[in-house]
């Protein structure tokens, strides 16, 4: 028993030790693994595919060890269709910055005002003065915005709000001024830089719109690896600041620290999500790897990277459930999929929140144990309070909400979902 013990011990060194495998610059040459030699079922894949189509994916694909263990396609979408990133984009932002500090281009403890010049805020030049780069790669600029509109890039839209530093807040404004940090620092334009920087040396073309990258699925998976392997590429290593990259992807601040520089971070133990206010102690996703970090967009746009198991997940398509800034359900879900492929597990049911809500779902009425609860949608608006015990919710869209229940000073939060 012994030596079979210190056989599998030493297989499994030896798998972790073999060199990560990186495809060529076409894909149709990349090499596959075939799922029964990672121990997966085949009827296992069955459920990942029809949750796939559930959830309107449109590209799925899993890498474990570099090469493609699973590539799936929904609908009329092809490896060849292209599609936006979303806010997972952002983390291809910071990797940008990342190379242009490396070079000297840029210096990321340096106020934002060294790169896009004075006034390009309604704050004050004192004011002003104090937002450096890294704010913004944080999301703690303190500048303040319209929910409705906060693309906008525009002085008067960006107003004082708090002391950078000392609140977290998910600003799209505010990121994509990071692109226009770096076009000027560089002194080409964002797209030109990302081209030469990245989509040449990994194969990955893609075309910036508005801020937001559009590719095809693969090219995303290109980015996924090269992060797995650590800011390199077969050899060329893209990222040569360690530093930066292992800041890059460890939490940045103690507000929210699921947060890194753009990258969203498992097995911190809490998180915040975009526009509530309110940290949930919780990791951020409860069934995926505790090292797994993240680029998530709107409408579930993602690239998860999982160190620990030598494996990138990519997806992209339409909401799987109701529109979310980064954070959703879907997160949760899928990875639960991914756990139950080898042949010895099972789907588990989600764990019962330690808040006590009930039922949930729920379609008319929730009812509750506190003083009093708040119901929030997922951008952050409140659409439903009660003191008594229960909640009405029969007006409310179907979809997923956040609910917060007070009791005296202790305040408990869990997603709650309206059928």
């Amino acid at each position: 028993m012994r030596s079979l013990f210190l056989l599998l011990v030493l297989a499994a060194a030896n798998a972790a030790s073999q060199p990560l495998y990186f495809p060529p610059a076409s894909n149709d040459a990349w090499e596959r693994i075939a799922p029964s030699q990672l121990g997966w079922c085949a009827e296992k894949l069955d459920s990942l595919v029809s949750y796939g189509q559930r959830s309107d994916t449109k590209a799925l694909i899993i890498l474990k060890d570099g090469k493609i263990a699973f590539e799936r396609y929904f609908g009329t979408f092809t490896k060849d269709s292209v599609w936006y990133w979303a806010s997972a984009g952002k983390t291809v932002t910071s990797v940008l910055i990342g190379v242009a500090q490396r070079e000297g281009l840029l210096d990321i403890t340096k106020s934002s005002a060294t790169y896009l010049g004075s006034n390009w805020s309604s704050c004050t030049p004192q004011q002003e003065s104090k937002i450096t780069v890294r704010h913004h790669l944080t999301m703690t600029t303190g500048i303040g915005f319209e929910r409705s509109n906060d693309d906008c890039t525009k002085p008067e839209c960006l107003t004082y709000r708090a002391e950078p530093g000392t609140i977290w807040d998910y600003h799209n404004a505010c990121y994509l001024l990071l692109q226009d940090m770096v076009a000027k620092a560089t002194g080409v334009t964002y797209q030109s830089y990302y081209s030469t920087k990245l989509a040449k040396p990994l194969a990955m073309p893609g075309l910036w719109i508005n801020g937001t990258l559009w590719s095809k699925p693969l090219a995303m998976a290109r980015f996924g690896l090269m992060l797995l392997a650590g800011g390199v590429w077969n050899g060329d290593t893209i990222i040569t600041d360690r530093e930066y990259f292992n800041a890059m992807i460890s939490t940045s601040q103690q507000l929210n620290k699921s947060y890194g520089y753009l990258y969203w971070l498992n097995g911190k133990g809490s998180f915040m999500q975009p526009s509530i206010p309110f940290v949930y102690p919780r990791d951020l996703v409860p069934s995926a790897p505790k090292d797994m970090y993240a680029g998530m967009g709107k409408n579930d746009q993602r690239v998860y990277v999982v160190p620990s198991q030598r494996m990138v997940v990519v997806r992209l398509g339409n909401p799987a459930d109701t529109v979310a800034a980064a954070i959703s359900g879907f997160d949760d879900e899928i990875w639960r999929y991914i756990n139950a492929l080898p042949c010895n597990t099972t789907v588990d049911e989600a764990d019962e929140p330690s808040l006590r809500i009930w039922p949930n779902p729920a379609s008319t009425t929730v009812l509750f144990d506190g003083d009093q609860a708040v119901v929030y949608d997922l951008i952050g608006q409140e659409v439903a309070t009660s003191n008594t015990g229960s909640v009405d919710v029969s007006r409310l869209p179907t979809g997923n909400y956040m609910m917060v229940v007070f009791t005296g000073t202790v305040r408990s939060s869990t997603m709650l979902k309206v059928r």
